[in-house]
């Protein structure tokens, strides 16, 4: 029996989804060291098959914020404050950065890179177009050192399909990045299972 459109209208408080479509149970609450902040673009918000909401809702101490083009001075404040944490982008380097005209990153430091609790993990949440896009129009974002994720591992989001090797979803490919800073292969496990819950449902949508 298919519900009511106003119920299906129904947000959760929590999640912001509609009910009949919650991920609350798939909600993994996780203590990073490394403290995650999410910048979204604005056409992953209303994506059902997103998964930045459920990682931000799992890690706790991490924010998502909404936006493309970020206003100079708050996105100075995001990346830098409190001046405790040392921001690093979770982007892999291209030999075509340059012929973007995207800055050339600094090197990280391996001392930070060895100080997770010294760490903030700036993730891009949307394609990789879009968040290309993104780092292309925020210049502040270029300045960062880059983490790359040693031998990625392939994706199980399999309601999307990846347009290149090693291309994982943002829950994934910030767990990893997690454990690789962490030195922890296995703290991040019960989201990735989580997760995998998490696509069967949009799985079972899809059929529906």
């Amino acid at each position: 029996m298919t519900p009511p459109e106003h119920i299906k209208r129904l947000a959760c408080s929590r999640c912001l989804r509609p009910q009949r479509s919650c991920i609350c149970g798939w909600i993994t609450p996780l203590e990073p060291a490394v403290e995650v902040l999410i910048l979204q673009h604005p056409l992953e918000v209303a994506n059902a098959k997103n998964s930045a909401r459920l990682l931000q809702l799992s890690l706790t101490g991490s924010r998502l914020v909404v936006g493309e083009i970020f206003e100079e001075q708050a996105l100075r404040a995001l990346l830098h404050a409190p001046a405790a944490r040392h921001s690093i982008l979770l982007y892999p380097e291209s030999p075509d950065d340059k012929g973007l005209g995207l800055a050339t990153p600094p090197a990280p430091d391996q001392a930070l890179l060895d100080a997770p609790a010294q760490l903030r993990l700036v993730v891009l949440d949307g394609t990789w177009r879009k968040s290309r896009k993104m780092l292309y129009l925020n210049p502040l974002l270029q300045q960062l050192p880059r983490l790359s994720l040693h031998n990625p591992p392939a994706s199980r989001y399999l309601v999307r399909k990846a347009h290149g090797p090693g291309q994982l979803s943002t829950l994934e490919a910030t767990c990893h990045a997690l454990m690789q800073l962490e030195h922890n292969e296995d703290g991040y496990l019960p989201l990735l299972t989580a997760f995998d819950g998490f696509v069967a449902q949009q799985l079972a949508y899809g059929r529906g």
